[in-house]
This record gives C-alpha cells, sequence and structure tokens, in this order.
C-alpha cells in the first residue's frame, strides 16, 4: 500500500513539474522577444487562470509618434473578435423570447435578399453567424475596406443580392463580415436599440468593461488608444484607424485587454459574472451552441497539438488541442491584430493585442503561453513563425516582383505601347459602384468613387492588362486589371485580382464585375 501511494505521489509529482506554467518573466521575456522578431511596437498580455488573472501587462508603445507606453488598460480595435459580442446579443434576446436561431433573417428584415431565392427564403439567424452561406471568401469586403464610409447598413443589406454563390449553401466554410453586420440589424429591430447601445449596455457596462466602446467614435477620451502601424520596404508607419460605424457589429469594438479578461471570465463561466456568479448576461444552454460547432472547417494537418477536429460555431471558431476542447477567434484591421483563446477545461483565457498587423506575432505569444499549461516542451514559436514568415514573404515577393519586372520591360520597350485612351471611362459595378478611369499623361489613372483610398496608376502589364498600383503604399495589395473586349476589339468590361497571395482577403477584387457604362 505504502508503495501505491509512493508510486502516486512520484506521479504527481512529475506531471506537475511537466506541465509548468510561464512565470511573469518568462510571459515578458517572449513578448519582447517576439516584438523584436516581428517589428511590432507594442503588445498587450492578459493571462486568466480558474477566475483570476494571473498575468497583464502593456509592452513597448502605443505608437511610435508619440512613445508613449503600453499598459494593461491600453485601448486597441479587436476587430473580429466583435463577432462574440454580436452573438452574445442575439443570445440575450433568445433568452428573452423575442427570436430564435431558427428564426428566419426576412422575418425580421423583409428586404433581406442573398443572390440565389432559395437560400434567402431558408436563410435563419443562426446561418448570419456561421460562415455557410454560400458566398466566396470575404465577398463584398470593399464595401467596407479599406475605407467605403459612403455604404449604409442598408447598402449592404440590398447589395448582398449581387454577390453569387460559389458554393452550395451551408456546405462550405467562407468566412464573410457582411452577414454579421445583418446581425447587428436584426439586434438592432428586435431590441429597438442601436447595436451599439446593446453592446454597451446589456453587456460592457454589466461586466465592468468601463473603458470599452462598442465604436470608436463612441470613444470620449482617447488619451490611451494605440496607433495603428503597418510596415512599408521595412519601414514602419503610422496609418489612420477605421473610423466606420458601418462594420461595427462585424468588428468595430474597441477595449483593452483588462476589460477583455471581464469577458473572458464570464465566458468560461457559461455567461455567469460576478462575485457568486450569480448574475447572468445569457444562459448556459445559449452559450452551449454557441461553442457547438455548426460548420466544418477541414483539418489536414493536426499541427503541434494533435488537433482532431475544427469548427465554427457562433462566434468562435473551435478545435482540440492536446485532448483539450478550445474556443478561440482572430481580429484583424489595418495595422492591428489581435487574439484570444479559451481553454474552459483549465479555465485558462489568454488574450494577445497588438498594434501592428504580423498575425504571427500574437500566435507566438499565445501558444508560448499555452504550451506551459499543456506541458508542450520543445516549441520556439518565435523562431518557428519567423522562418514561416520569412518564407511566405520571400514566396510572395518572388511573384511581385517577376510582375514589376515585365511591367518595367514593357516600360522600356516601346514609350507608349497601347492606346491608353481607349481603355479610359467609367466602369459600374453592382454593389460596389463607379470605378473612373482616366488618362493621365502618358498612363491611366484608376479611382474608385465609393472607396477613396483606391486610387492609383495603371501601368501596362500585357495584352489588355494593366497593373494597378495603389498611391497609398500601406494599403499593400497592388492588383491586375484586366480588361474585356466586345466584338470590335473596344473595352466593354474590367476584371480585377490581386497580385500577391499574402493579399488581405477582404480586398475583394475578384468579386467587382465591372461594366463600362461611359
Amino acid at each position: 500500500m505504502k508503495k501505491i501511494v509512493s508510486l502516486s505521489l512520484l506521479l504527481l509529482v512529475y506531471l506537475t513539474s511537466y506541465s509548468q506554467p510561464l512565470t511573469s518573466k518568462e510571459i515578458d521575456k517572449i513578448t519582447e522577444q517576439t516584438m523584436q522578431a516581428f517589428n511590432v511596437p507594442g503588445i498587450a498580455v492578459a493571462v486568466v487562470k480558474d477566475g483570476k488573472v494571473v498575468h497583464m501587462k502593456g509592452y513597448g508603445v502605443s505608437s511610435i509618434a508619440t512613445g508613449k507606453k503600453m499598459d494593461e488598460n491600453t485601448l486597441f480595435g479587436i476587430a473580429s473578435n466583435s463577432k462574440a459580442f454580436t452573438s452574445a446579443a442575439l443570445g440575450i434576446l433568445i433568452d428573452e423570447g423575442k427570436l430564435t436561431w431558427e428564426t428566419k433573417v426576412t422575418d425580421i428584415i423583409p428586404e433581406f435578399r442573398l443572390y440565389n431565392s432559395y437560400v434567402t427564403e431558408d436563410f435563419n439567424i443562426k446561418d448570419l453567424l456561421t460562415h455557410r452561406s454560400g458566398m466566396g471568401l470575404g465577398a463584398g469586403d470593399l464595401m467596407m475596406w479599406p475605407d467605403s464610409a459612403s455604404f449604409t447598413r442598408n447598402d449592404i443589406i440590398h447589395n448582398l443580392r449581387y454577390l453569387k454563390q460559389t458554393s452550395p449553401f451551408r456546405t462550405k466554410y467562407d468566412y464573410d463580415n457582411l452577414l454579421y453586420i445583418v446581425a447587428g440589424v436584426v439586434v438592432e429591430r428586435v431590441s429597438g436599440m442601436s447595436w451599439e447601445d446593446f453592446i454597451e449596455e446589456n453587456i460592457m457596462r454589466p461586466l465592468g468593461m468601463d473603458h470599452s466602446v462598442a465604436s470608436i467614435n463612441r470613444l470620449k477620451d482617447r488619451s490611451n488608444i494605440i496607433d495603428a502601424h503597418v510596415p512599408v520596404d521595412g519601414v514602419l508607419q503610422v496609418v489612420p484607424k477605421h473610423e466606420s460605424d458601418v462594420h461595427n457589429p462585424a468588428g468595430g469594438i474597441f477595449s483593452s485587454v483588462a476589460d477583455m479578461s471581464k469577458w473572458v471570465i464570464m465566458q468560461m463561466n457559461d455567461g455567469r459574472y460576478g462575485e457568486d456568479k450569480n448574475k447572468q448576461i445569457f444562459s448556459e444552454r445559449v452559450h452551449r451552441e454557441m461553442w457547438t460547432p455548426q460548420t466544418i472547417i477541414p483539418v489536414r494537418d493536426g499541427g503541434p497539438y494533435r488537433s482532431h477536429f475544427a469548427g465554427y460555431g457562433l462566434g468562435w471558431r473551435l478545435t482540440d488541442v492536446c485532448g483539450y476542447f478550445q474556443a478561440s477567434h482572430t481580429g484583424g484591421l489595418m495595422g492591428i491584430v489581435t487574439q484570444v483563446t479559451l481553454l474552459p477545461e483549465l479555465k485558462l483565457g489568454i488574450i494577445v493585442f497588438t498594434n501592428q498587423q504580423a498575425g504571427a506575432a500574437f500566435t507566438a505569444v499565445t501558444n508560448a503561453i499555452k504550451d506551459g499549461y499543456l506541458g508542450v516542451r520543445g516549441n520556439d514559436w518565435v523562431e518557428m513563425l519567423r522562418e514561416n514568415t520569412l518564407r511566405s514573404e520571400a514566396a510572395a515577393k518572388k511573384i511581385t516582383d517577376e510582375v514589376w519586372a515585365k511591367v518595367e520591360a514593357q516600360r522600356a520597350r516601346a514609350k507608349q505601347p497601347v492606346d491608353v485612351m481607349a481603355y479610359t471611362g467609367t466602369y459600374t459595378d453592382n454593389w460596389f459602384g463607379d470605378i473612373i478611369i482616366s488618362q493621365s499623361g502618358s498612363k491611366l489613372r484608376f479611382r474608385s468613387v465609393n472607396s477613396p483610398r483606391l486610387r492609383g496608376d495603371m501601368l501596362y502589364y500585357t495584352g489588355n492588362t494593366f497593373i494597378v498600383r495603389w498611391d497609398d503604399r500601406t494599403l499593400d495589395a497592388d492588383a491586375y486589371a484586366v480588361f474585356c473586349l466586345d466584338r470590335e476589339g473596344k473595352p466593354e468590361s474590367l476584371r480585377m485580382e490581386a497580385i500577391s497571395p499574402l493579399t488581405d482577403f477582404s480586398y475583394d477584387f475578384h468579386d467587382l464585375d465591372l461594366k463600362k457604362t461611359k
């Protein structure tokens, strides 16, 4: 009997020593290494364990322009981590009996239409949240990205009917943003409040998220907010923050790691909060549905955490890591990326916000912290992700360098290889509006009416194909522009496609169907 007890104690000691959480000093070190490796000015990190914050800190500076130090209350645009708040808002309304997950969207928004009528007729509240509409990845995002402030939420609802299906309804995962905007309109019409008011009054204020707002435009105090940073040719530049309210239900919340730790603790308590957990944001039944896989995401490689499944719930990406259930989400705006990771069986939450758009940075910090609690050893996440990033960037650079070399060769071969005047005019897309192509000297100029930052030179490439080089080099989204000719050889339409494989999917140029109208 003594031998059995001794062996049990030895096993307990072994397991405890094997699964050793990182100390605060170790988190400091990995975060500082990450900032240096990925050229990130500032990172904020919070770790929640067993319902308590065990680490919370800001690192570096909130802006390279001001040099202001980051802290745990520094505000970031949490981007798509806002989606879980929209899901929670709908969950609250379901608990109140005002709708169900299966309520048809047209019952709430009669004018809602998708490209195929049968999809429209069967589309329910849950479908708004699960990325299985049949529309392509990021379809229609140019109505809000990078700066399409002229579109309203009602415009987006109307224009959805022009976005063609790329896969059958409810068969394939393709991440979208626009349908979360529609979900926000559902919240407004059912509750009688703006989405922003509903989020702040029913979620943020009860949880004590006193520094957070549902829109940057509702911030009264901007003294402790990050600047967004984008590297251009290896040099960081401060870029404007996205200030349109249209996208708020999909990605407009501003918060800090201190405030988000309260959100995470509530999530890991099935919607309960307060000292005795006797208050409720939403019911356990509703929360269980949020964390139930609704849409399958293929798992081709289990990776270092031996994951066997992946799926999207309602505002959360779900998977298993080393046998534990994980709910997580990332968010990205220009110059800002964020990640929230929860392992509820371990009562573990990890929040990492950065003010530069290198996604590898939040992954390196999150995974290093997670490894300590899972007992995973031997992963140098900073180095592995740095090498992966360099390889991806080198592959993308090879593609773009070849394109620009061909452009330069064409330019050197002839002063005027084509009659650029023939391509000028107004080209119109049903959902995106007008593109004006004009002549400027020997070159063409591209200008989007509804997205002012999308303007630049059009340089001859080959045949009827030009390259659009955006004036704003922080966009990092140069594109092919391919003209189609009529039987007389005159341009009648225009198709576009991003050049670099690293171009953000929200530059959905490929969804445009531009017809010459003038």
